[in-house]
């Protein structure tokens, strides 16, 4: 609820204060008064655009701050700890334009966007005016009245979750089949390549190791003749290295006492012996080791050509960097039953949550169709008691593919010349955005938003001049209708119409004084006999008779 709104150097506005009561307040006051000139200062804290012009004294910054009570108000809460603001009962929404140019907003006393600033006034002020009435020829608009009086929220929240995942799945979806298709084009060349390096068989160092071993089996005589050589050489000849060191550890052993080298010298003589000794035994049995296989040597030579052939093929240069691609090779392979199995998991998902949105969209829509009937029967009884006895609504559902919001396209139709009973006579029912005159559109408003008010919790309602171009009984009737919301919520009201002033819990007062040399606007709550005489004014002009008395206070009773 809007408890108080405080204006300072607006326009012709000095300082006003205005406290609202809980029920309907009437704004009334003279044309060019400076009615409208509160609903621009109010726009200001609702989020809309800041003009320099509007600064009364230049020297001097303009300030808009609303006071409001928000105890029953659990998303406003919410909404003020998401954005990490100040929670309390009481929420001051203010608004400065510095003379610079410059706005600044705040919630709480907490510097906030302009972004933040209007979402938080939309849950706390619905603004209505002549041409906001343009929204009710909107399809988004027109839906969501059949879901507030259908009750639909959990469950139209419950659906677009589990749309939401039915989308993001499908998306899902179609990547992993963008990267099949993908894989698909490099598949039989990715086969190829890789059954080429399985086919080889391969192991670690291999090719290296087949390039030694064909060295050496092309070159066995020769490596043998020399292994000989050495074996011969060492034990096999007439006097052999072995032996010839035996014999000379054999001299020098008498003299060993002589010095004290010959000991080490005998040491390593017989060292010596041994190793040699040794290196023959090794010789001999590398000797008997190499052989020439010349099958060998074939077998060699065909798995180095297909070799070397893959190392030039791939341009790398070792046996481990094929093993390498061959892993890759099977890993992409891999990556293609992988996807299979994926894209199957990924279509099973894809068809449950289908299942699982048509199913509560159907609820949705189901719960939707419930309320055509009696929301037409109710605003089309409303239509004729706000003075417009030959206009009709219907409502049109048509099916639709699967949405955020369910699938059903609907479209609010009017007739503004078809008489109760009469189905036949006009029957010119038509989009409402393109036959509804703007007088029209906002009673039909009103009639709309009385129904949707009783099912749901909606702000403070605001409602600038909606009432033109009616009078009489049209008038007193759209009174009672808010009157009735009033019961409910708080209604702010700016009107010309003394059948709706009548209704009135709190009437307020606006007109213009001279002060000094200046003329300003300024605003007072009326009391009980203030209000007669302003309603009578309105009624029979500046100096009311009797009988516009009397009928005024007919009107407040």
């Amino acid at each position: 609820m809007l408890q108080q709104l405080i204006i300072q150097n607006y326009a012709i506005i000095d300082e006003i204060q205005i406290r609202f009561s809980a029920g309907l307040n009437i704004i009334t006051g003279e044309t060019g008064a400076g009615k409208s000139i509160l609903m621009g200062a109010l726009n200001l804290i609702l989020g809309e655009r800041a003009d320099t012009g509007v600064l009364l004294n230049k020297e001097r910054k303009c300030i808009v701050e609303g006071v409001f009570s928000i105890d029953a108000k659990p998303e406003v809460k919410r909404f003020l700890h998401d954005n990490e603001l100040d929670n309390e009962t009481e929420l001051v929404l203010r608004r400065e334009i510095a003379v610079n140019g410059k706005t600044r907003s705040f919630i709480n006393d907490t510097p906030a966007t302009l972004q933040q600033l209007k979402q938080l006034a939309s849950l706390l002020v619905d603004l209505h005016q002549q041409f906001d009435s343009l929204e009710l020829g909107d399809s988004d608009f027109q839906r969501e009245v059949l879901d507030a009086l259908a009750g639909n929220t959990e469950a139209l929240a419950g659906y677009q979750a589990v749309f939401v995942q039915w989308m993001q799945s499908n998306k899902e979806l179609e990547t992993l089949q963008e990267q099949k298709a993908l894989f698909r084009k490099e598949l039989d060349y990715n086969q190829f390549l890789f059954d080429e390096l399985n086919e080889l068989s391969l192991k670690e160092n291999e090719l290296e190791d087949l390039a030694r071993e064909l060295k050496l089996l092309s070159n066995a005589e020769a490596v043998k003749t020399a292994l000989s050589r050495v074996t011969y050489e060492l034990t096999d000849t007439d006097q052999p290295v072995t032996q010839l060191l035996k014999q000379l550890a054999n001299q020098l052993q008498p003299y060993s006492d002589f010095h004290g080298s010959i000991p080490t010298l005998l040491t390593r003589l017989q060292a010596a012996q041994i190793e040699l000794q040794d290196l023959s035994a090794e010789t001999e049995q590398v000797n008997d080791e190499v052989r020439f296989d010349e099958q060998r040597i074939s077998i060699i030579n065909d798995k180095l050509s297909t070799g070397y052939k893959l190392l030039k093929k791939h341009n790398v240069t070792d046996t481990n960097a094929l093993l390498a691609i061959q892993a890759d090779l099977e890993h992409k392979l891999q990556a293609i039953l992988d996807i299979d199995e994926a894209i199957t998991l990924k279509e099973k998902q894809v068809d449950s949550l289908l299942q699982q949105a048509t199913a509560l969209a159907n609820t949705v829509s189901k719960a939707r169709k419930k309320q055509v009937s009696p929301l037409e029967g109710n605003v089309n009884r409303l239509l004729q008691q706000v003075g417009m006895p030959n206009a009709r609504l219907k409502v049109e559902m048509t099916s639709t593919a699967l949405n955020a919001t369910g699938t059903d396209e609907i479209e609010f139709l009017f007739d503004a010349n078809q008489p109760a009973g009469q189905a036949g006579k006009s029957n010119r029912f038509e989009p409402i955005r393109k036959v509804a005159s703007g007088g029209e559109l906002s009673r039909l408003m009103l009639c709309i938003k009385s129904l949707v008010a009783k099912r749901i919790d909606l702000p403070t309602m605001i409602f600038d001049e909606i009432d033109s171009g009616i009078s009489g009984e049209a008038a007193k009737q759209v009174g009672i209708i808010m009157k009735e919301l009033s019961g409910q919520r708080q209604i702010i009201c700016i009107t010309h119409q003394p059948q709706i002033a009548g209704k009135a819990s709190s009437h307020f007062f606006v007109y213009k004084e001279i002060r000094g040399e200046s003329i300003k606007t300024n605003i007072r709550l009326l009391n009980d006999d203030e209000r007669m005489t302003a309603i009578a004014k309105m009624l029979s002009g500046e100096k009311p008779t009797a009988a516009a008395l009397e009928n005024a206070r007919e009107m407040m009773n």
